[in-house]
């Protein structure tokens, strides 16, 4: 049975509880999925003054796709009401500001983290290494609630090269499963390992990838409609444009919802709990 502490409810955006902050903290530059060009650190022109989008609701007619596809991962909601106590960046001194700004990315890191750990936890196949994922979570927990300080002294890289190989090893264990199924045979079925493959564009409808490692793969505009993705490792991929009309990604794990926000897909693809179908899909996409 799934680990019963594998709850991603608080590990999503929440905008009500958060001051915007991604519209502050992060740059972006004029292109396909921006209409402007914004440095870090200066309010995006669309934020109003009670943290809220004025085109939520168009952005991608008003030229702001990128929008669409980013996820603090509850990060934003952490920082505003826990690490800097409901203080807004708006109301406190500049150098609150600027603190609260440097933190959010760091938090929002340790929180993504948290997503692959806590969905880790609930895959049936992880129970030899539960207790390792246990204690990761527990730490990278604790990360999240130093002091602004500490935060920003944090040394993210190297709990993330611990947390990965952890997880990677969780995919071994996870995939391994689907292997079998398609050799046939227990304990003697290869996973497919396609890490970081160059896949731009690729030709890939009706492919058979149940269990494939496709861990940072370029799938950019790849063509996966009707593809077989169960219980294939999504960590990283890039699916931006990609096409996944009528695609079976039950199982499919360490898949985000802004991975799946930037792809194409329709009513027929099928995709695993942790995530919902993108508000853009429709039956012909």
């Amino acid at each position: 049975m799934p680990d019963q502490t594998a709850d991603l409810s608080e590990l999503r955006g929440d905008c009500a509880r958060c001051f915007g902050l991604c519209c502050v903290a992060l740059p972006f530059a004029a292109s396909a999925d921006f209409a402007l060009n914004k440095p870090a650190g200066k309010p995006c022109p669309n934020l109003q003054g009670d943290h809220r989008c004025g085109i939520h609701a168009d952005l991608r007619t008003k030229g702001f796709t990128g929008c669409t596809v980013y996820d603090c991962f509850g990060a934003g909601q952490k920082v505003s009401q826990v690490t800097f106590g409901g203080q807004d960046w708006r109301t406190g001194s500049k150098e609150h500001a600027r603190r609260m700004l440097d933190v959010f990315p760091v938090v929002r890191q340790l929180h993504e983290l948290l997503w692959y750990l806590t969905e880790a936890l609930g895959l049936p196949a992880a129970r030899p290494v539960r207790p390792e994922l246990r204690r990761a979570l527990e730490e990278t927990e604790r990360l999240t609630l130093l002091t602004p300080e500490e935060l920003a002294a944090l040394d993210v890289p190297a709990h993330r090269h611990e947390v990965n190989l952890l997880l990677l090893r969780t995919s071994e264990l996870a995939r391994s499963g689907a292997a079998d199924a398609r050799s046939g045979k227990k304990g003697r079925g290869k996973a497919k390992d396609r890490r970081g493959a160059d896949l731009i564009g690729a030709r890939l409808r009706g492919a058979d990838l149940r269990g494939a490692s496709l861990r940072g793969a370029y799938l950019i505009a790849a063509d996966l409609t009707g593809a077989d993705l169960r219980d294939a490792d999504m960590i990283g991929a890039d699916l931006r444009d990609a096409d996944l009309t009528d695609a079976d990604l039950t199982g499919a794990f360490f898949l985000t919802q802004p991975q799946l926000n930037a792809a194409r897909g329709s009513a027929g693809t099928r995709l695993p709990a942790s995530v919902t179908r993108p508000a853009h899909w429709t039956a012909g996409a």
